[in-house]
């Protein structure tokens, strides 16, 4: 099986009896909780969120859920040959021959529509475009044209990541502003760190794979230069929200201290042990270190900026 099969790889020969439990992990479930947090969270910092019936801010959220499990699972389809040759995936339940190609791509397909549909008919079109946006970008731009293609993979195609907090405002408001702009490029500069930092120690199984992430076309050491860079970058524009008025003095200081930490992380990173290829000497400890923080980051600068308009009031 070749990697640059895609979406025409060979079926396996026989397929078992699939189980719930394969259908829900061809959602990509862990994935899936940091889009929708990210998503509710930009819900909850919109003007009028607090004045949105509570049913359909629940059907926002699980549309925006369902949306995401529905890109997961497509691109757990087309991704089927490369998922084989890598032991971080080779237990999908696609390659693992547990649930059929072509029922994998229908259910992905069916939960796409419902969920851009409901987006619809439970708030306004303009959520329920980006909504449609972010599924289309992650499918077709960054599974089916770059990710096979281009090590920038990550740098592009992480906008599809990026879509949640601005569907969440769009939910409430029916247009974007500044500020989910904003949102969502604290995303977008995040995940390039975030995803490089585990690229870095899953690097042979991207090379197995023939994937161009980083860390195999240009190696190890410019790999931990990026990090750096891109979360130099990150740091300050955690502060963007507090620096044009829309949040105040007690985010500021936790986006400030998040984002130190954060470069603490990146420069461990790249001062790791390694030998004259740039490999890690330590099993890329301060990459995985790095990789966990960086969902803490998430997490914790979004949780601050809807605790800062909630309980604060900013």
């Amino acid at each position: 099986m070749e990697p640059g099969q895609g979406g025409n790889a060979p079926l396996p020969a026989s397929y078992d009896m699939s189980e719930v439990g394969d259908w829900i992990a061809l959602l990509k479930p862990r994935v899936m909780s940091l889009v929708v947090f990210s998503g509710l969270a930009g819900m909850l910092v919109a003007p009028g969120a607090t004045a949105m019936h509570p049913v359909l801010a629940a059907t926002a959220i699980l549309c925006i859920a369902v949306a995401a499990g529905a890109a997961g699972a497509i691109n757990m389809w087309y991704d089927r040959d490369i998922d084989a040759v890598m032991r971080r995936t080779a237990k999908r339940p696609i390659p693992a021959g547990r649930i059929a190609p072509r029922a994998a791509l229908a259910f992905g397909i069916w939960l796409s529509v419902a969920s851009v549909t409901m987006m619809w008919m439970a708030t306004n079109v303009a959520a329920a475009f980006v909504l449609a946006l972010s599924i289309a970008f992650y499918v077709f731009v960054y599974t089916m044209w770059l990710k096979r293609r281009t090590p920038q993979n990550i740098v592009i195609g992480g906008a599809a990541g990026a879509f949640p907090p601005v569907i969440g405002w769009a939910a409430v408001t029916g247009d974007v502003t500044m500020v989910p702009i904003i949102l969502f490029a604290i995303v977008f500069v995040w995940t390039p760190p975030h995803f490089w930092s585990l690229a870095l120690w899953a690097h042979d199984d991207y090379a197995r794979a023939g994937v161009p992430m980083l860390p195999v076309t240009a190696g190890a050491r410019e790999t931990r230069r990026q990090i750096v860079i891109y979360t130099a970058v990150l740091a300050p524009l955690g502060l963007v929200p507090w620096l044009v008025g829309f949040s105040g003095p007690a985010y500021a200081v936790v986006a400030a201290v998040l984002g130190g930490l954060f470069l603490r992380h990146a420069i461990a990173v790249l001062r790791d042990r390694q030998d004259e290829t740039g490999r890690s000497l330590t099993n890329d400890a301060p990459a995985r270190a790095c990789f966990r923080y960086s969902l803490y980051y998430l997490f914790i600068l979004f949780a601050a900026l809807v605790a800062d308009h909630l309980v604060l009031g900013a």
